[in-house]
């Protein structure tokens, strides 16, 4: 058949994808994980209801690169995470997509073997497996979801995912969240004000209808009865830091102007430490604080941690990267890493303690 010049201009391929229900049926949910997940679920929805009183810490390395090194880091984290866990809930970051402002690697699921050549295929059966293994191990994992085909191969391996401060004004993505069966954080734009992800969370709460593909791949309507675990989670952006008293009140107002559930997490990256790791821990301890002095509408943090500190470029050459080392943002290393969640663990019991007197 003749192919129109009217279409397809710029395509060079258009190539067949596995079907979400084959990936799960070459790598299928299995008990233990599937455990995993939705008692993750269940406690950071009490979390959010204010039926569980402990703080919920989103920690883990920006994206994801090396499978061996993720692994690592969840070997050191699982033991970490059962040693806090009655004050504290860990969440590992285990994220395989990443936004580009312009270009750049785009995350494991697009680019796996870090070298351009795009095996998308074979970075859906890598992320699935990896998820899989971090949730037999009995750790919860979060993940940032972008593309809205992804949760269709993923998500029964997420217990908690996000949705970008490029893309939380986008209409798909509001949609998409309102489907997903795990709570959501929207994070705010990347101008730093928060009623973008405001009007997200409202749009998010309420049925939806668009379009999408099911777990055969086929193209169809999807209808949600809307997510009512979305929240916000405040990033700071160009306009500076928004993690302080005075910015979380700003936004504890915008969620009550538009009847949202006031739940906020703070990203201790990005906006919120200027993109300089060694600033997260500031982040981090006034919000800490801040909920000691009597703000539980501050429900957790997240933290861009990795096995060692800071961020490595890209080359030519992956087998010249340094292990355990971030490719994307800079991030702190396991032994700050420790340090800053056993300081919280620490602050956190003595106010019990004085509750409790």
């Amino acid at each position: 058949m003749a192919i129109s010049p009217a279409k397809d201009v710029n395509v060079m391929s258009n190539n067949a994808l596995i079907r979400p229900s084959e990936l799960e049926a070459r790598i299928p949910l299995s008990t233990a994980a599937e455990q995993t997940v939705l008692e993750g679920r269940r406690q950071l929805e009490a979390v959010l209801n204010r039926e569980d009183e402990r703080f919920a810490v989103i920690v883990g390395p920006c994206s994801i690169h090396d499978h061996a090194a993720a692994l690592d880091y969840a070997e050191r984290l699982k033991p970490l995470a059962e040693q806090l866990s009655d004050r504290i809930m860990v969440v590992m970051r285990v994220y395989f997509e990443k936004p580009r402002t312009t270009v750049g690697w785009k995350g494991l699921i697009y680019d796996p073997n870090l070298n351009d050549t795009y095996q998308i295929e074979d970075g859906l059966h890598r992320a699935r497996r990896l998820l899989m293994e971090i949730a037999e191990a009995g750790l919860c994992s979060a993940t940032e979801f972008l593309d809205p085909i992804v949760p269709q191969y993923v998500a029964d391996l997420v217990t908690w995912a996000a949705i970008g401060a490029r893309t939380t004004e986008s209409q798909i993505h509001r949609q998409m969240a309102s489907g997903l069966s795990m709570p959501v954080g929207f994070k705010n734009g990347t101008d730093g004000d928060p009623q973008t992800a405001v009007d997200a969370l409202v749009a998010a709460g309420t049925p939806q209808a668009f379009l999408g593909i099911d777990h055969d791949g086929q193209a169809s309507i999807v209808e949600t009865r809307g997510n009512q675990n979305c929240h916000l989670v405040m990033r700071g952006g160009r306009s500076g830091t928004n993690f302080d008293a005075r910015s979380i009140a700003v936004a504890e107002d915008a969620l009550r102007k538009a009847n949202a559930p006031l739940n906020m997490v703070v990203d201790c990256s990005h906006g919120n430490s200027n993109k300089d790791h060694t600033r997260q821990h500031i982040a981090f301890e006034d919000v800490v604080t801040q909920r000691l002095e009597g703000n539980d509408n501050l429900v957790g943090v997240m933290l861009e941690s990795n096995i060692n500190a800071g961020a490595q470029k890209l080359g030519p050459d992956p087998a010249t990267l340094d292990y355990g080392i971030s490719i994307t943002d800079s991030c702190i290393g396991w032994d700050e890493t420790v340090d800053l969640l056993e300081w919280a663990y620490d602050k956190l019991g003595r106010e019990a303690a004085v509750a409790a007197d």
